[in-house]
């Protein structure tokens, strides 16, 4: 029986670009061996390659079954390029274009989950259009500090800050414009830190939810920006030290996510859980990283699921 060919696409133009190098690798190197591999790779350009050849993208998936998604943040993770591989009729691993659109809009994600009843930090929305001084004037007016400002539609941490003062708002403000038109501002919900996934259809379940992860990063790091995340200083403890109700309720909350973002195959959604206030969910992303260090592999390898086998499941709901 011959192979089905995967195409592993990683890379692209996103401030990602590194980390979907990674997951693309991990990919690669754990695919099972009843699928052929090719590796497909985006420049930061957007130019697609297969073979060490630039080639259109209907080129680069010639006689290709099903397209694996390793890409992470702009193109690869909002939907341009689900609507790519839509267009040409391809199969892929991860969440449709429209689904992978609002989930990569933090604004339109806050929407969702406050029409759905998913408990969220309290925020605002800015524009780059508007009038910085008024926004300034209603943060002071509306907001305890710290509070968190984040760009609407990036991954991985990239542009945001945690603001202890309002002399450092203005520039906060702009480093989260640098990366998007439109901004959040949060209020800083003080706890501990949690991540879980879910999968489809995953042992006799529509929607599984993995063991939650608790994240302690260091100090130094205010928060669990990029280099927390991927300079490997972070204790990331599965399963987390939390009470039965806490585990419970950020495992429904990650499915209640998954689901009314209308997202497919899987998802990860972070939380913080205040001492008083309960579990509040921050954001989901719809393609978690699957580096060595990311954690779903690491909620996996907890209950018993290798890397090998997810990504064989993965494929296997895409070309349902």
């Amino acid at each position: 029986m011959s192979k089905l060919n995967v195409a592993v696409l990683r890379g692209g133009p996103s401030s990602e670009y590194d980390v979907s190098l990674k997951t693309g690798a991990a990919i690669l190197e754990h695919m099972p061996e009843r699928f052929q591999a090719h590796d497909i790779l985006i420049s930061k350009e957007g130019a697609w390659h297969r073979e060490g050849f630039e080639r259109s993208p209907d080129r680069a998936l010639a006689n290709i079954d099903v397209v694996f998604n390793a890409m992470h943040g702009e193109y690869g993770e909002d939907g341009k390029v689900q609507k790519i591989l839509d267009a040409l009729g391809m199969p892929y691993t991860g969440s449709g274009s429209v689904a992978s659109s609002l989930a990569m809009n933090k604004h339109l994600t806050k929407k969702a989950f406050e029409t759905h009843g998913i408990k969220t930090p309290y925020y605002a929305v800015i524009k780059k259009a508007d009038s910085v001084d008024e926004k300034l004037s209603h943060i002071f007016h509306h907001f305890l500090l710290p509070l968190v400002v984040k760009p609407a539609s990036s991954g991985s941490s990239v542009g945001v800050s945690v603001v202890k003062n309002f002399a450092d708002l203005e520039a906060a403000l702009f480093k989260a414009f640098a990366i998007s038109d439109v901004v959040l501002v949060e209020e800083y919900i003080k706890g501990r830190e949690a991540t879980c996934g879910v999968v489809n259809n995953f042992r006799g379940e529509p929607v599984y939810a993995l063991l939650p992860v608790e994240i302690i990063h260091p100090k130094e790091n205010g928060f669990f920006d990029y280099a927390a995340k991927y300079g490997g200083a972070s204790q990331e403890i599965v399963p987390g030290n939390f009470s039965e109700k806490e585990k419970d309720e950020i495992q429904r909350m990650a499915k209640l996510a998954h689901e009314s973002l209308g997202l497919r195959h899987y998802s990860r959604s972070d939380f913080m859980i205040h001492p008083r206030r309960g579990v509040f969910i921050l954001e989901t992303n719809t393609l978690p990283g699957l580096t060595d260090q990311s954690l779903l592999p690491k909620s996996l390898d907890a209950i018993g699921c290798t890397m090998r086998d997810f990504i064989g499941h993965l494929l296997a709901l895409a070309m349902e």
